[in-house]
């Protein structure tokens, strides 16, 4: 995950993810999210937009405004319909490595060139035999991230390609040559690498696809029924959804709701719904999926930044993700009881005025009552 402040104005081109841990008690009611929705819609850039609360597993209000597609056409986007999350997958992927620990299969300390010693051959990551896997989840291990290129916010991949199949070891060879960002363990620094990687241990250490062991072990048991993981294209988003856009080299707009399932991997693959990630959220921050020890890797790291919603009074962690066309953000309070989930699609790369403006819809919703 990417741990940022909720105040922060901008979100990482790809899979990001947000973490604010706040002080105080949550609200116990629930905003108009409707309301929430027709105002989010009205931000620039954004195309559509959905939203749904819950409270205590329950339904407390759901959300759709703006359009399915650009330029106020097709009607709006179904209410329960699927979305990409982005890096809300990360937190998915790293349970089912944590499971894998708690079964014994293997260490947080485990070295990376042990686990994946493909990725050691011919120093294609840096460091491998020094790269422990805790440090791949907390994004401590230095190793460079495959999205953007060098000195750019630029993608460094072809976002219209919706058809090639890049194996999982073909994006890691893409941070070949890039510098290292850090020491092995000291420094906090987010990249989409560290997951890729997590993704491919998964699926060495199971024999089984990232897809099935994250639909064993969390989608199933769970009861995510709308939930899977994308895999290989031209594998898409299931039934009507929103269709996102971005510009290109000529600045027109494109429709990539299509977007190349492959580079999403351990980073972020899962498409998934408000109600169902809500679903996840709430067995994972009341202690469902993990022991409180192997919890804390994820949301007790030093990284672990973020100023409390609702003046500082509520209590809980907000989870994003970005990729092209799209933007996605989940509050869930830190007894698990309350849950908000909202998907845009937007049709620009500037994040800068829709990241604040969904923070506010959060707060409108949440903080009624706070």
């Amino acid at each position: 995950m990417k741990h940022i402040s909720v105040a922060a104005a901008t979100v990482a081109a790809l899979l990001l993810a947000t973490a604010s841990p706040a002080t105080a008690a949550g609200a116990t009611t629930i905003g108009d999210v409707q309301r929430a929705m027709e105002t989010l819609a009205k931000t620039p850039g954004v195309v559509g937009t959905i939203g749904g609360a819950y409270m205590d597993g329950k339904p407390a209000g759901r959300g759709t405004a703006g359009s399915r597609l650009l330029n106020g056409k097709g009607g709006t986007i179904p209410a329960g319909s699927r979305f990409r999350i982005g890096s809300q997958s990360k937190t998915m992927v790293a349970t089912v490595l944590l499971q894998l620990v708690e079964e014994g299969r293997l260490s947080l300390d485990d070295k990376l060139a042990d686990l994946l010693p493909e990725v050691a051959a011919d120093g294609l990551v840096e460091r491998a035999s020094e790269i422990i896997v805790q440090q791949l989840v907390q994004h401590t291990s230095g190793i460079p991230d495959w999205f953007h290129q060098s000195g750019s916010t630029e993608p460094a991949f072809d976002v219209f390609d919706f058809t090639t199949y890049h194996r999982p070891i073909d994006i890691v060879k893409m941070t070949r040559g890039r510098p290292r960002t850090g020491e092995p363990g000291e420094t906090y620094t987010y990249s989409n690498t560290n997951y890729t990687l997590i993704g491919m241990i998964i699926e060495k250490v199971t024999g089984h696809t990232l897809a099935r062991e994250l639909d064993r072990r969390l989608f199933r048991l769970l009861g995510m029924t709308e939930t899977y993981q994308v895999t290989k294209p031209p594998e898409s988003i299931t039934g009507p959804h929103g269709h996102g856009y971005y510009p290109d080299s000529t600045g027109a707009l494109r429709d990539v709701h299509r977007f190349n399932a492959s580079w999403g991997n351990g980073a972020g693959g899962v498409v998934s719904t408000t109600h169902d990630i809500s679903t996840f959220r709430r067995a994972f921050d009341q202690g469902k999926l993990l022991p409180p020890s192997l919890q804390a890797v994820l949301t007790g790291g030093s990284a672990q930044q973020g100023t409390g919603l609702c003046g500082g009074k509520l209590k809980g962690q907000m989870l994003g993700g970005s990729a092209p066309g799209l933007t996605t953000l989940t509050f869930s309070s830190a007894d698990g009881r309350q849950q908000f989930a909202i998907s845009i699609t937007r049709s620009t790369v500037d994040d800068n005025a829709i990241v604040p403006a969904m923070i506010k819809t959060v707060e409108a919703v949440l903080c009624t009552t706070a």
